[in-house]
C-alpha cells in the first residue's frame, strides 16, 4: 500500500496545482460564501470548522454536492476544490467544500463527526443560498471519498443529525479507500489507533445492505490495483444486497491527478459526476 507521507506530498502538490486554476471569488455566474461557521458553540483552530459554498449566480432549488478533500485524513484543506467547484457551478451544480479535524489532532470518529455535521449544515441551510435541500448528493477525493461513502452506509452519524440515509440524495466518492480493516494495517496509528475492532467499525463493512442511497464510485487507471480492488468489491456486495452502485475507471489519471484535473474543461471525472447528479 501507499505509504502515508508520500501520499500527503502528492495531496499537497495537487493542492498547489488546484488553487493555482482556481476561480477567484467574483466569477462571473458563481457566487461564492467562504468560511462559513458549521458547527455551532465551537472554535476549531485553523478553521477546521469552517465551510464554502459556492453556488450558480441566481440559483433557485440547484443540487448541491457536499466534496470533502483527501489527505490521508492528516492533512488538507477545503481549497483542493475549488476546480471543480467552478466546473459544477457552470453545469448548475452548487459544491459545498468543508474542512473537517485531522490527525494526529484527533482520532476517529471525529473527521466522520465533522463531515457529518458539515452535511447536515447544508441539509438545513443550503435552501438561504438557492440550494434544493431535497437533493444534497455527497461526495469527496480519497480519505474524503471514504468518509462520504461510510456517511452513506453507517447510518449512525446522520442519526445523530435527527436523519436517515435517505437524506442523501446520493454518493460520489472518487478514488476511496473503504476496507479500513485493511487499510489501516499500514497507516498511521493516530488515525484509527490499534484495536481492530475499531478499525472493523470504521470501514464499510458492517454497513453493506439493501436500502443504501444510490452510490458511484469513481477510480482512476493509475490508481494503486489494492484501491481498486477495493472499489470493485464494494461496488459487487453492494449490488448483491440489493442497493443501486455502480463504479466508473477514468483513464490517463493517477491518484493525485484524478482531482486536479477535475477544474479543467470537459474532464471526464468531472463530467461523471455531473451526470451522475443530474440522474437523480
Amino acid at each position: 500500500m501507499t505509504k502515508a507521507t508520500p501520499f500527503r506530498l502528492s495531496i499537497l502538490s495537487g493542492l498547489l496545482l488546484t488553487l493555482a486554476a482556481a476561480p477567484a471569488s467574483g466569477q462571473t455566474g458563481m457566487t461564492v460564501h467562504r468560511d462559513i461557521d458549521y458547527i455551532d458553540g465551537v472554535d476549531y483552530a485553523d478553521d477546521k470548522d469552517k465551510l464554502d459554498v459556492r453556488m450558480p449566480a441566481g440559483a433557485t432549488h440547484a443540487p448541491v454536492i457536499v466534496f470533502f478533500h483527501g489527505g490521508g485524513l492528516e492533512s488538507g484543506t477545503k481549497r483542493i476544490g475549488d476546480g471543480l467547484a467552478s466546473s459544477l457551478v457552470a453545469e448548475g451544480i452548487g459544491v459545498v467544500t468543508a474542512n473537517y479535524r485531522l490527525s494526529p489532532g484527533v482520532m476517529h470518529p471525529a473527521h466522520m463527526e465533522d463531515a457529518t455535521a458539515a452535511f447536515a449544515w447544508t441539509k438545513r441551510h443550503i435552501a438561504e443560498y438557492g440550494g434544493d435541500p431535497d437533493r444534497v448528493f455527497v461526495g469527496g477525493h480519497s480519505a474524503g471519498a471514504y468518509l462520504a461513502a461510510l456517511m452513506s452506509l453507517d447510518p449512525s452519524y446522520l442519526r445523530a443529525h435527527g436523519m436517515g440515509l435517505m437524506a442523501i440524495r446520493g454518493a460520489l466518492p472518487v478514488s476511496p479507500f473503504l476496507y479500513v480493516e485493511e487499510t489501516a494495517k499500514d497507516r498511521s496509528k493516530t488515525i484509527w489507533g490499534t484495536d481492530k475492532q475499531v478499525w472493523l467499525t470504521a470501514s464499510v463493512t458492517p454497513y453493506i445492505g439493501a436500502g443504501k442511497p444510490p452510490m458511484r464510485l469513481i477510480y482512476a487507471d493509475g490508481d494503486d490495483d489494492w484501491r481498486r480492488a477495493q472499489n470493485e468489491r464494494l461496488k459487487t456486495a453492494l449490488s448483491k444486497a440489493g442497493s443501486t452502485v455502480d463504479t466508473v475507471e477514468i483513464a490517463d489519471r493517477t491518484h493525485g491527478s484524478i482531482m486536479t484535473k477535475m477544474g479543467e474543461p470537459g474532464d471526464a471525472t468531472m463530467q461523471q459526476i455531473a451526470a451522475f447528479i443530474k440522474a437523480h
